[in-house]
């Protein structure tokens, strides 16, 4: 998983949705109030939040997708033109012709299209590889702006499809967070699972596929104990996907994502709640954003992290 990362159906949602509570944030305390957190701290969590925004600005960050198109039949004309079996929301009228051969995807280009694979001009059939291979195929088109690679989910493959002139890019509205308190940084106890062990992710296009489950966070807050089962992070970290009793209401219904540093060897981890922050498919319609687990729906209101995202209007 990647960081600022990954269906389900309605009935799945909504019993998301559901794990909202009404707990405010702690701003008082028996009617006084807290005290102020370390202005380090604060700008930590500042320049985190900038950094995230500003992944989120790249040219290819999550807001950027314009499209996701499984690939259904042997053969597919793509491009923006209406005659084309797979639509493209922007980009050259007729791309080219993409087909399926002995499990390979293969694309034509259209000697007008100006497609660029790996910095160079595009003109005979090439083969895309997907985002599950060590070098996955990027398509440049546009002049640059736009871009298409293959993706694969729960055995389908699909183009994914980015932009820089996407609405939801040059249009993305505010983010919202609590404040940051230093009292959600909060550690945690690493508990391995036996080598090899793996955990169903169900995602929001509703694929379902088995995912490393390395071990679970154990920690404790206001008191009551909580356990959340973890995923493969980057550089022996772990990624949370996880509800609480915000989603749905201050937060995102299908949950948030949180990464974590590796374990120490004594297993003790550091789980910074202040660095929650909402999947792709709060920005986008074409994010395969993987859903918590039944083990990840925490009965605790989390305030602290990332809002609910309000796409603007339009």
């Amino acid at each position: 998983m990647t960081k600022w990362v990954m269906g389900m159906g309605v009935a799945a949602l909504v019993l998301l949705a559901g794990c909202g509570g009404g707990e405010g944030g702690a701003a008082t305390t028996g009617g006084s109030v807290a005290p102020a957190a370390d202005p380090a701290f604060v700008a930590d969590n500042d320049a985190w939040r900038a950094e995230r925004r500003a992944a989120l600005l790249e040219p290819d960050g999550w807001p950027s997708l314009v499209g996701l198109h499984w690939i259904e039949l042997p053969a597919h004309y793509i491009g923006s033109g209406a005659t084309n079996g797979i639509r493209l929301a922007k980009g050259p009228g007729k791309m080219g012709l993409l087909q399926r051969q002995g499990g390979k995807v293969l694309l034509t280009p259209e000697p007008e299209a100006g497609l660029v694979v790996d910095g160079q001009p595009a003109i005979a059939r090439f083969e895309l590889q997907s985002d599950m291979t060590s070098t996955p195929t990027l398509v440049g088109f546009d002049d640059g702006k736009g871009q298409l690679s293959l993706i694969e989910r729960g055995g389908r493959k699909a183009l994914r499809v980015r932009h820089v002139e996407a609405e939801t890019l040059t249009g993305l509205g505010p983010l919202a967070y609590w404040p940051a308190d230093p009292a959600w940084r909060v550690q945690a106890r690493f508990v391995a699972h036996p080598p090899g062990k793996t955990i169903p992710i169900m995602d929001i296009t509703s694929q379902q596929g088995p995912q490393p489950n390395p071990g679970a966070v154990e920690f404790e807050h206001g008191g009551r104990p909580y356990r959340l089962e973890a995923l493969e992070g980057e550089d022996g970290g772990l990624f949370l996907v996880f509800a609480d009793r915000t989603s749905g209401h201050d937060s995102y219904a299908a949950g948030r994502y949180l990464y974590t540093d590796a374990p120490a060897a004594d297993g003790t981890v550091a789980v910074d709640f202040n660095r929650a922050y909402n999947p792709p498919c709060v920005f986008t319609d074409y994010a395969t954003c993987p859903l918590p687990p039944p083990e990840n729906r925490l009965d605790l209101a989390v305030t602290a992290g990332e809002k609910k995202y309000v796409r603007p209007a339009g």
